[in-house]
């Protein structure tokens, strides 16, 4: 795997388009992460498409373009079930295989954190020899007290602590029930132990998620709360790689994104 250096903003695999598609984009225009998300949909991407020799391909243009990869694990994939847990071992798997850093998975707030936690223990040994990480997202169900208390048991283990963190998806926050249109009070609840290590970037308006890109929904009205996101997360030494989950029409749309984020990104001062 690459090790994260620094603020990275790439896009991912969509469901309704075949992968190459995203993928010859990111490339094409300098990206520096992609995220492969296991969701075939229409016409979308599952490790199973994939050879050896293409991962191995994969891996080497990663290489040259400086790319880091992430991998996104089926949505539906709760690791406390055993078809849920194999599902995150492919993910795994694939990740190793591509070099990638982060495998990404969903928080099932339903459970108690400890049985969360524990669903996370074969998961976290299986990434260990890939030196990847787990990173963990909220979704639209996840409280940051249901965030706050998994980030407080994996502490308390020396057998996961540092090798799982948070993927903050701010589209998800925005739309959790306790801070609805506001995803700043969101981010100010998660305690300082919770380390933020992916972020999937979008928005909403507050209705459904839609997955907008940055800068088409309210952020096009005012960049004010994206910017106070930047300096929330530069305090906490944010370092990894932004997801830009959406493939809009035209694509060019996430260039832009792209730059005005990295804009505020050099801009923000802590």
């Amino acid at each position: 795997m690459k090790i994260p250096a620094r603020f990275r903003i790439g896009n991912q695999t969509n469901c309704n388009v075949p992968a190459h598609l995203p993928f010859k984009f990111a490339i094409d225009n300098g990206f520096d992460a992609f995220e492969w998300f296991s969701d075939p949909g229409r016409v979308g991407w599952h490790e199973d498409t994939m050879s050896a020799a293409q991962r191995s391909e994969c891996r080497a243009v990663a290489r040259k373009h400086d790319i880091l990869f992430s991998v996104h694990a089926p949505w539906a994939a709760d690791p406390t079930k055993p078809a849920g847990a194999a599902a995150i071992m492919q993910s795994i798997r694939f990740a190793g295989e591509v070099g990638a850093g982060i495998v990404n998975l969903h928080i099932f707030p339903q459970y108690e954190a400890k049985v969360y936690v524990e669903a996370l223990m074969p998961l976290i040994e299986a990434a260990r020899p890939s030196g990847l990480r787990l990173s963990i997202e909220n979704t639209r169900q996840t409280s940051p007290e249901a965030v706050n208390n998994i980030f407080a048991v994996i502490a308390a283990r020396q057998d996961a602590a540092g090798h799982v963190g948070m993927c903050l998806d701010m589209g998800h926050a925005n739309l959790f029930a306790g801070t609805h249109n506001d995803y700043l009070s969101y981010v100010d609840q998660l305690g300082e132990q919770v380390p933020i290590i992916h972020w999937h970037a979008h928005e909403n308006w507050g209705d459904s998620d839609s997955h907008l890109p940055l800068f088409t929904g309210s952020a096009a009205q005012s960049d004010a709360a994206v910017r106070a996101l930047v300096k929330i997360l530069k305090r906490r030494g944010f370092v990894g790689s932004v997801v830009m989950e959406q493939w809009p029409e035209p694509p060019e749309i996430l260039v832009e994104t792209r730059r005005r984020l990295l804009e505020i990104w050099s801009e923000t001062k802590v």
